[in-house]
């Protein structure tokens, strides 16, 4: 028996796991043992321990259960022949520990299933969601003709949307894909800037296209926008227009004003779906202007076939030392009373 926190004792349990003969137990643990020391990191009141192919866990029941169930899932990713990083593995644990908590669908947002599920697949890569709220962003994606995807930098929002609107082009779910920014940042002004219209607008896109080089053959962009095909364009060139038969995103929507917003919203054709992502505390609009993202929350909540999907520090993919950021930036913003304009 252990003592925790609380002084109870808590019953101990023990757990074995055979690792089939075909996989190498080098995908299992990681080179060096790195995917073994993410499991002891995050199981401290546990002792596991690896002899052969066999790995067992000594420790609290709930603990030991726990571990159980990430080396079955772990074993599942594996069988696809997708292989197992330290991210995913932190992940799985993170999913886990959450449907413990009784706050995920039992059986149907496991850790395999969220991290084998293909979007798309590009150029020797393959794009899937990496989070249970991304896994849930993507659906709500497949299910809804309008989306909200609203959180933090690096939580995929605009790259998971890109990577759902060329699997529907490439299925013909649509026959074109139209990209649109508002052409505000940072306090610039498109008239301060030097240059021709193009050379204003393109930084302002430049985030689109890359993520574009990522899902498609280069050399086929500028011929599939010669054709109309994919539209990479200000938001103010949305104006007066009716989109049929689009997958239609909105990318950086906190920095549109209301009236913006709203001619957006209506631009919506037959057979046609709507992205729209942006993040709430990063407004770059000018003192004073209300965030048109930020109104239409309260103005869409509960209307049939809108959905908002809200993603958090916790499904941040880049660096971990981003999440960490965001999560001190929330913090900061919390004590001094500071939210987006």
């Amino acid at each position: 028996m252990t003592q925790s926190d609380t002084g109870q004792t808590q019953p101990q349990a023990q757990a074995r796991f055979t690792v089939p003969a075909k996989h190498p137990m080098v995908t299992v643990l990681g080179s060096g043992d790195a995917l073994l020391r993410v499991i002891e990191q995050a199981f401290p009141a546990a002792d596991i321990h690896v002899r052969g192919n066999e790995v067992s866990a000594v420790g609290p029941r709930a603990e030991v259960a726990l571990i159980q169930r990430l080396f079955d899932e772990m074993m599942l990713v594996l069988r696809t022949g997708q292989p197992m990083t330290e991210d995913a593995v932190e992940r799985s644990i993170a999913m886990l520990r959450a449907s413990g908590d009784g706050t995920a669908e039992s059986g149907q947002e496991t850790p395999a299933v969220v991290l084998t599920q293909n979007i798309l697949s590009s150029r020797g890569r393959t794009i899937r969601p990496k989070t249970l709220n991304q896994k849930r962003y993507v659906d709500a994606i497949d299910k809804h003709t309008i989306v909200f995807g609203i959180g933090p930098a690096g939580t995929g929002k605009t790259y998971l949307a890109m990577a759902k609107a060329v699997q529907a082009l490439q299925s013909k779910q649509v026959t074109r894909i139209i990209l649109t920014r508002p052409a505000v940042e940072a306090g610039e002004r498109l008239g301060f800037l030097p240059g021709t219209l193009y050379e204003k607008i393109d930084p302002y896109l430049r985030p689109l296209y890359d993520a574009l080089h990522d899902m498609l053959d280069p050399d086929s962009i500028p011929r599939l926008m010669a054709a109309g095909t994919i539209e990479v364009a200000p938001l103010a060139y949305m104006r007066g227009r009716t989109l049929n038969d689009a997958f239609i995103i909105l990318d950086e929507a906190q920095n549109t004003n209301p009236e913006q917003m709203k001619m957006f919203l209506t631009r919506l054709g037959f057979d046609s779906k709507i992205v729209i992502t942006g993040d709430v505390t990063q407004v770059d609009l000018p003192g004073g202007t209300k965030s048109g993202l930020k109104q239409v929350q309260d103005i869409l909540d509960g209307v049939p076939d809108v959905h908002f999907s809200r993603l958090t520090s916790q499904d941040v993919v880049r660096h971990k030392l981003v999440g960490r950021i965001v999560d001190a930036y929330e913090k900061y913003d919390t004590k001094n009373g500071q939210s987006g304009k």
